[in-house]
C-alpha cells in the first residue's frame, strides 16, 4: 500500500519540482490547481472505496458473477462521472480559479495545464478504480506496480514536454499536464487488459441498463458518503489558497510545495488507513470489540510517535528542501517556515484520518462524513483564518497545528463512544439469544 501510494502522489511532486524550474509565477499556478485536481481525485477514491467494499462481499459470498458485473458497472459509473466533473471544471476554469484569488498574469499557465489536466482525469479514473477491484480480491501488489509504473513514467515525461527535446517542442507547464495525461492512459489501458482479459474479474462489454442501475446504486450507497467525505478537503484547501493568496504569489508557491510534502510526509498515516479497515470491520463483525479497541488504540500510538520523527527530520532537513523547489529567496523562506510549524501537527491530523476510517469500517459513514465536516469548517478554516488575523502567515500556520489537535481529541472521545455503544448492543443481543 505504501509503494503505491507514494508512486501516486509523486505526480504532483515531480511535476511541482520540474515546474518550478520555470519560475516563481509557474510554481505558483501549479499550487493554485491543487485543491481542484484533488477534489477530482476524492470522487475517485470514494467510488473505489464502495466499489472494494461492494466486489469483497460479493466474493466472499462466491458470487462471482454478480462481481464481474459490479466491477465492469463500477467502472463504467467512474468514467461518465468523472468526464462529468471534468467537463464542468474545464468550462468553469476562470470563475473557479478566480474565485481561488489566481491574479490575471497566473491564469494563462492555469488554463494551459487543466485544459490538459481535466482530459487526463477521465483516464485515472480507471486504475484507481480498477485497482480497488483488484484489491478487493486480495491482491494489493499489481495495484502498486501499476501506479509505481505510472508514477516512473511521469517522472520520465517531465522534463521532455516541458523543456523539449529534440522533435519535441517545449510545452512549459502544459508539459507537465500531458507527461500525466500519457502516464494515465498507460494505466487505464493495463488495469483494463488486467481485469478483463487477464484474471477476468470483469464482463468484456457494456453493461445494459438495468445491469449499470443495479451495480452503480450498490457502489454509490457506499460511495458517496466516502467521496462526500473526501472532497470536502479539497473545498476547504481552496478556501485556505484563497487566503493564502492575500499574502502573494510567493506564499501561494511555498504553500503549495507543503501541501504535496505532507501528502509524502503523510503516507503511512494513508496506508494505514486502508489496512486498519478491513481488521476492525472482520472483528466488529465477530463481536470481538476488545481487538478493535487494541488496533485503534495501537494504531494511534504508533502514529503519534512515527509522526514526530518525521517532523524532526522535516525540520532538520527544511533549508535543503526549501533550496530543491525554490529559485526565489521569498519563496524558500516561506517553505523552510512552512515545515517548522505545520508538519508538527501531522500526528494529530492522523488519528483523525484513521478515526474516520474506522468510522467507515463500522458501517457509519455519516458519522465520518460530520466529523469531516467539523475538522475542516469548525476547526481547521476559521482557527488557521483567525491565525492568520493575529499573527499574518506564521499564525495561519500555527492554526493548522492548533486545529489538528482540537479535532484530534474530539475524533478519540467519538470513537471511543461509539464503540461502547457497539460493545453494549453486542451484550444486549447475545443477552436476547441466551434468553
Amino acid at each position: 500500500m505504501i509503494l503505491g501510494m507514494v508512486m501516486m502522489m509523486s505526480f504532483g511532486l515531480v511535476d511541482t519540482f520540474f515546474v518550478s524550474l520555470l519560475g516563481t509565477d509557474q510554481l505558483a499556478a501549479i499550487s493554485f490547481t491543487f485543491p481542484v485536481t484533488f477534489t477530482v481525485i476524492s470522487l475517485n477514491i470514494g467510488l473505489g472505496i464502495g466499489t472494494s467494499a461492494i466486489i469483497g462481499k460479493l466474493l466472499g459470498a462466491g458470487a462471482q458473477k454478480d462481481a464481474k458485473l459490479h466491477a465492469t458497472g463500477s467502472l463504467m459509473l467512474s468514467v461518465i462521472l468523472v468526464s462529468a466533473l471534468a467537463a464542468i471544471g474545464y468550462l468553469l476554469i476562470d470563475p473557479i480559479f478566480h474565485l481561488l484569488n489566481a491574479s490575471d498574469n497566473l491564469l494563462p499557465y492555469i488554463r494551459d495545464y487543466m485544459s490538459v489536466w481535466y482530459l487526463s482525469s477521465v483516464f485515472l479514473s480507471l486504475p484507481m478504480v480498477g485497482n480497488s477491484v483488484l484489491r478487493a480480491c486480495g491482491d494489493t501488489r499489481t495495484p502498486s506496480i501499476i501506479m509505481a509504473t505510472g508514477g516512473a513514467l511521469n517522472a520520465a515525461m517531465d522534463p521532455i514536454f516541458i523543456f523539449g527535446v529534440g522533435p519535441i517542442p517545449a510545452m512549459g507547464i502544459q508539459g507537465a499536464a500531458v507527461a500525466t495525461f500519457v502516464a494515465w492512459l498507460f494505466g487505464a489501458a493495463w488495469i483494463i487488459w488486467l481485469l478483463a482479459v487477464r484474471r477476468e474479474l470483469m464482463v468484456p462489454r457494456l453493461l445494459t441498463m438495468a445491469e449499470f442501475k443495479e451495480s452503480a446504486r450498490d457502489v454509490l450507497r457506499i460511495g458517496l458518503p466516502a467521496a462526500g467525505a473526501n472532497m470536502l478537503t479539497p473545498i476547504a484547501g481552496a478556501v485556505m489558497t484563497a487566503l493564502v493568496a492575500t499574502y502573494g504569489a510567493e506564499a501561494v508557491a511555498a504553500w503549495g510545495v507543503g501541501n504535496r510534502l505532507e501528502s509524502i510526509a503523510s503516507i503511512i498515516i494513508l496506508a494505514l488507513s486502508m489496512t486498519l479497515p478491513p481488521l476492525i470491520s472482520q472483528n466488529v463483525g465477530a463481536n470481538l470489540h476488545e481487538r478493535v479497541e487494541a488496533a485503534y488504540k495501537i494504531t494511534l500510538k504508533f502514529i503519534l510517535v512515527w509522526q514526530l520523527v518525521v517532523y524532526t527530520l522535516l525540520w532538520l532537513l527544511s533549508d535543503w528542501i526549501a533550496a530543491i523547489f525554490a529559485n526565489e529567496k521569498e519563496v524558500a523562506q516561506l517553505i523552510t517556515l512552512f515545515l517548522a510549524i505545520v508538519p508538527l501537527g501531522y500526528g494529530m491530523q492522523g488519528v483523525v484520518i484513521l478515526t474516520n476510517s474506522s468510522f467507515n469500517a463500522m458501517h457509519m459513514p455519516m458519522t465520518a462524513l460530520v466529523l469531516s465536516i467539523i475538522r475542516l469548517f469548525v476547526f481547521f478554516v476559521p482557527v488557521s483564518y483567525a491565525g492568520s488575523l493575529l499573527f499574518d502567515i506564521p499564525g495561519l500556520f500555527w492554526g493548522n497545528v492548533v486545529a489538528n489537535i482540537l479535532m484530534a481529541v474530539v475524533s478519540f472521545i467519538s470513537f471511543k463512544r461509539a464503540l461502547a455503544r457497539q460493545k453494549a448492543q453486542s451484550v444486549a443481543s447475545e443477552e436476547e439469544v441466551t434468553l
